[in-house]
C-alpha cells in the first residue's frame, strides 16, 4: 500500500478562492435583501474572480503539487 499525500485542497490558493467566493455570495445576498440590483451584480461579478484568484495563486506555486 503506497502512501499518497492528499491535502483535500488545504492550500493558500484554495482558501483564497473560497474566501473570495464567500465574499461574492455575501455581497450578492445583501444586495437581494436591500433590493439593490447594483450590489447584487457586484456580488455576482466577484464569483468568477474567485476562480481567477485560485488559478493565479496555484500557478504562482501556492496550490497543491502535481505528481
Amino acid at each position: 500500500m503506497t502512501h499518497e499525500e492528499d491535502n483535500h485542497g488545504q492550500t493558500v490558493a484554495a482558501w483564497a478562492a473560497v474566501a473570495v467566493a464567500i465574499l461574492g455570495f455575501l455581497v450578492g445576498s445583501i444586495g437581494v435583501v436591500i433590493a439593490s440590483p447594483q450590489i447584487f451584480w457586484i456580488g455576482v461579478a466577484l464569483l468568477p474572480l474567485a476562480g481567477l484568484v485560485g488559478k493565479v495563486l496555484a500557478l504562482m506555486g501556492f496550490g497543491a503539487t502535481q505528481n
